[in-house]
């Protein structure tokens, strides 16, 4: 499968889209983005993991085709019912959880509320610690002004971010997270609220305590030039869970997209030794 269906689920009066890969049959796999991005950010590795996975990708709610919550609301707790109720209503059994930075977050406390819901869990750069660095360097990208005259003006934005993207590769990216504005100028689609991250982090506190509950089989993976996960607070986060921390060279904080080869040589032996479902 090369390309995957769109699809979209109506969750508490929300539409919630997502991107499903494939491959029926296969063990369920559910890939979680970070903050403002969208379930496209796993079209570098989605196609090899539903070699052995039916994998779906999803757009949280207040990013890309997702509905914006309208009382916005996107604490970790909410979220994570999201993809309970997701889990439940269209994967119907156990599912591996390969989540990303805020979505690694929801990832986390979903695993810790409803283990029943959560056969396994890679965790990709993020813990219940980050470097305030890194997330200094989110806030400011996330805060700069969100209307631009062109799509390309975006794209330079973004190379001068992570430049360990080809610009081909960002317009590609961007392609699903920009809309026109009314005036035909370039915006951002996710909810401007999330422009704020304390709205995801306020219930980050007791992350900690939460994390040293889960008892599934657990893989952190750390980008090599991440700002964001520190080795020592990988290592304290992996102590705790009981997992490996594998990290990935040549890769930021976006892990599978800096360096999609370093992501899977990571991940599938992880996938590979699970238990049969």
């Amino acid at each position: 499968m090369t390309a995957p269906t769109d699809a979209t689920t109506v969750i508490d009066d929300l539409a919630l889209h997502y991107l499903d890969w494939g491959t029926a049959g296969h063990p369920p796999l559910l890939c979680l983005h970070g903050i403002t991005q969208t379930a496209h950010s796993w079209d570098e590795v989605a196609p090899k993991l539903a070699r052995s996975h039916h994998v779906r990708a999803l757009d949280q709610r207040g990013h890309g085709d997702s509905s914006w919550a309208p009382d916005g609301d996107y604490r970790l707790a909410t979220q994570s019912r999201d993809v309970e109720r997701f889990i439940e209503t269209s994967l119907c059994t156990p599912t591996v959880v390969v989540a990303l930075s805020m979505g690694g977050l929801v990832a986390l406390t979903l695993t810790a509320r409803r283990p029943d819901l959560v056969r396994a869990l890679v965790v990709v750069d993020i813990a219940p610690e980050v470097q305030r660095g890194g997330v200094d360097n989110i806030r400011s990208f996330v805060a700069a002004t969100d209307e631009l005259d062109t799509f390309d003006d975006f794209v330079a934005r973004a190379h001068a971010f992570n430049p360990r993207r080809s610009l081909a590769n960002i317009r590609e990216r961007l392609r699903h997270n920009l809309k026109r504005t009314p005036g035909g100028r370039w915006t951002w689609k996710y909810d401007p609220a999330l422009r704020d991250p304390a709205r995801i982090a306020v219930d980050m506190d007791d992350l900690w305590t939460r994390a040293a509950g889960i008892r599934c089989p657990v893989l952190i993976v750390r980008g090599g030039e991440s700002d964001i996960l520190a080795p020592e607070v990988a290592a304290r986060f992996a102590g705790i869970v009981g997992a490996e921390v594998r990290t990935v060279p040549g890769a930021g904080h976006s892990v599978m997209g800096d360096n999609p080869g370093g992501f899977l040589a990571a991940v599938e032996p992880f996938l590979a030794a699970l238990p049969p479902a």
